[in-house]
């Protein structure tokens, strides 16, 4: 055992959850929860990360570390028309979908099929509008938005992994001492509340299933590449059938679908964490005890985040995305052959259309394939 091991599952633990929770909560308010129901998704979610990790890495002897989707709870954040209740049986199906997944092969082989470039090109349009949301926070409040957003190009020249969570932590202790904020909640232990399911048509088509691929395409294969360029070569399946399962027990009450991390995989399954690669899959439990304190304080932090001015959530919440948003772009853009087909897909994603009640990433990606259809049809 050396301190690099629980240093690096907190570390990654940390930048996870305080990076990317104010997109959680954008998520769990586009779809009308209250903050009772945002505390429990919080608190779930954590406790199924919490389980996925110990029992993978403990079970598999490698640093396997999980994730809640944040591709997912973006596209969550970027909907409209969605009920709690629907967003609750679009999390089950898609938990569902991940277990058939792991149970049979051909599923997996079959997402990844799906070219990289369209798949970027649906996840950069889900994501742009939150980069561009964090620029038209500006005028809002400028004199705390400005400073902020200078301190986070600044800081991600020397840690790029910790950006983020100054700005959130920076943020929230400027809009404290300027008055900004009336005064913090009072600490209360989490709670889970049952949310009863609503299985609809356009749920399914519009959430679950551009949920699924995101999850499956942007995570889960993310996750299996960095496991693998770090040596280690795990049985797909299991891993995310785990992943799958844990999310459908989590889904009633509140929680989107958790996958296999890759960013914060990437903190723990390095050479800086352990020399010998056979002793860092010990990160996994430092990294479930990590979430496990952060579901046992859920129901505070959700209350910390509903009293900080708006506009900082909406910054921190662009901020996170900036570099999954330009890491898209650059992969969708790749392939000459396939840039148009990226470019629709990116184009339709981000219009925001709705259409039969379906929304625009489930469009962007069917506009992508029938372009890229064609294309192949021309070369033949």
């Amino acid at each position: 055992m050396r301190i690099s091991i629980p240093v690096s599952a907190f570390v990654a633990a940390i930048v996870g959850f305080g990076g990317t929770l104010a997109i959680v909560i954008a998520a769990a308010k586009a779809v009308g929860a209250t903050q009772v129901e945002t505390a429990s998704w919080v608190t779930a979610i954590c406790l199924a990360m919490a389980i996925e990790s110990l029992w993978l890495s403990w079970r598999t002897r490698m640093p396997v570390i999980a994730a809640w989707s944040t591709p997912g709870v973006a596209l969550i954040a970027a909907s409209s028309g969605f009920s709690i209740g629907e967003a609750v049986g679009a999390f089950i199906v898609t938990g569902i979908l991940l277990i058939a997944t792991g149970l049979f092969r051909p599923l997996t082989k079959l997402i990844a099929r799906i070219p990289a470039s369209v798949a970027s090109g649906m996840l950069a349009g889900i994501v742009v509008t939150f980069a561009i949301n964090a620029v038209k926070a500006i005028p809002v409040d400028p004199w705390l938005i400005l400073p902020l957003i200078a301190a986070f190009f600044v800081i991600r020249l020397f840690n790029p992994a910790l950006s983020v969570l100054a700005v959130l932590i920076g943020g929230g202790a400027a809009a404290f001492l300027t008055g900004r904020v009336g005064g913090l909640p009072t600490p209360e232990l989490s709670t889970l509340t049952l949310i009863a399911p609503q299985f609809t048509v356009t749920a399914i088509v519009g959430l679950t299933l551009p949920l699924y691929l995101v999850t499956m395409a942007s995570q889960n294969l993310s996750g299996l590449a960095v496991l693998r360029a770090a040596g280690y070569h795990p049985d797909p399946g299991p891993l995310i059938g785990v992943t799958g399962l844990l999310s459908l027990l989590s889904a009633p009450f509140g929680a989107s679908t958790t996958n296999l991390a890759a960013i914060s995989a990437a903190i723990c399954t390095g050479p800086d964490v352990h020399p010998d690669p056979g002793e860092r899959w010990k990160t996994g439990p430092f990294y479930a005890l990590a979430y496990l304190v952060f579901a046992i304080f859920g129901a505070s932090l959700v209350a910390i985040f509903a009293v900080l001015p708006q506009s900082l959530i909406v910054l921190v919440a662009g901020l996170a995305l900036m570099a999954p948003l330009a890491n898209a772009l650059a992969i969708a853009l790749t392939e000459d052959g396939e840039r148009m087909a990226a470019t629709v897909t990116f184009a339709v994603t981000a219009s925001g259309l709705t259409l039969f009640g379906v929304g625009a990433a489930f469009w962007g990606l069917i506009a992508g394939l029938v372009v890229l259809f064609l294309e192949t049809l021309k070369k033949r």
